[in-house]
């Protein structure tokens, strides 16, 4: 069998590492009303563990936020938004994974961002190929959540000055990770 199998029962027994190069960390909120505003985040790690009581953990070097304009970075990096300096990273442990017989997934656990811990749910897909061109094992995350950034300390707003504001206040976070089986 090729491509890509949706598992029946779980998470296979390992230990995967995140492929940097195949997956993404990005964010969006909605700007003045009007748009949507998108970034993302280029240096993470990831780690999950299967087998009966599968886990998930990540960070995120704060640092490495992507979002083209480097005022409005130096700003979302600033004690306003997520004070890089004082908390230079953000993490998520897993309590509960559930894999649908479809793939359909839902993850529970702890975010944390700017020293605020937040229980979150994130639903989505999971899926796995038993070897891929290098011949390892690997699985696929794709989840998404929305958080009220108020949670974690992100209070930053501005008024605009025809009513309304600057930035709403839930932030849609959608994870896409390729994982590969570690040597055991």
């Amino acid at each position: 069998m090729t491509g890509t199998q949706t598992i029946e029962r779980g998470i296979p027994t390992g230990t995967y590492a995140v492929d940097s190069v195949h997956s993404t960390i990005d964010f969006a909120v909605r700007h003045a009303g009007v748009s949507t505003f998108r970034g993302r985040f280029s240096d993470y790690e990831a780690r999950l563990t299967g087998g009966e009581n599968p886990r998930l953990s990540g960070s995120v070097d704060v640092n490495s936020i992507e979002i083209g304009e480097e005022q409005l970075k130096g700003h979302l990096l600033s004690p306003e938004f997520f004070d890089a300096v004082k908390f230079p990273r953000l993490g998520f442990e897993s309590s509960e994974i559930d894999v649908a017989d479809d793939g359909e997934v839902s993850v529970r656990g702890t975010l944390e961002i700017g020293g605020q811990s937040r229980e979150v749910e994130a639903s989505g897909h999971f899926a796995q190929v038993d070897s891929y061109l290098d011949g390892k094992a690997r699985v696929g995350l794709s989840l998404a959540t929305k958080v009220d950034r108020r949670d974690f300390g992100l209070d930053w707003q501005a008024e605009l000055p025809s009513g309304g504001q600057a930035l709403d206040w839930t932030v849609e976070i959608a994870v896409e990770l390729s994982l590969v089986k570690e040597d055991e």
